[in-house]
């Protein structure tokens, strides 16, 4: 078998009992590494080291993992303005965070004959929200419903990292700053 030494260098065809004894006097372990090659392979190393490398370094893969949530928001046809503003808030919220959306349309009764209003509707959102998502699956009628799926951009805002909303604020802020008139008039 060919011989391979702890740093890495070949140390030439050797029999069994050779690359055995050789490994014993350096308390090593004697791994077989290519068994169908010709001649078979075998490296000397510390096995109970090497285990744990291996696992240390999924663990690290693991951590560096991205888990990807997919979140849904409902929508039907004839939505209002108001809705529709609430939903986009929704999806830019989940957009922000990193989570992928897939929006879904619900046809009712004779709605279904009119998928151009759902695809124009996801259409809508999707060009809404272009800065921070993009359409991953273009709008598909399924059965009674319209699905379509968005993901987030690479260079949109790092997760907990949305805006606020100051115009709301500052006018909180006004409302309390202003002298409250007394209810009870003379």
């Amino acid at each position: 078998m060919r011989l391979i030494s702890e740093s890495g260098e070949q140390l030439g065809i050797k029999h069994i009992r050779e690359a055995m004894e050789y490994a014993e006097k350096r308390d090593l372990d004697l791994v077989e590494v290519a068994a169908n090659s010709d001649p078979p392979v075998v490296r000397i190393m510390d096995y109970g080291k090497y285990k744990y490398q291996k696992e240390q370094a999924r663990k690290a893969a693991r951590k560096k993992q991205v888990n990807i949530n997919v979140r849904e928001i409902k929508l039907r046809p004839k939505i209002g303005d108001n809705d529709f503003n609430t939903k986009r808030g929704h999806v830019e919220r989940f957009l922000r965070h990193g989570d992928k959306v897939k929006v879904t349309i619900m046809f009712r009764g004779r709605e279904v004959q009119h998928p151009d209003l759902g695809e124009k509707l996801l259409r809508r959102l999707a060009s809404d929200l272009d800065e921070l998502g993009r359409i991953e699956s273009q709008p598909n009628l399924d059965g009674r419903n319209m699905v379509m799926v968005m993901s987030p951009k690479k260079d949109a805002a790092p997760k907990g990292d949305a805006p606020k909303d100051d115009a709301r604020g500052e006018a909180d802020d006004e409302a309390r700053s202003q002298p409250q008139e007394s209810a009870a008039r003379s």
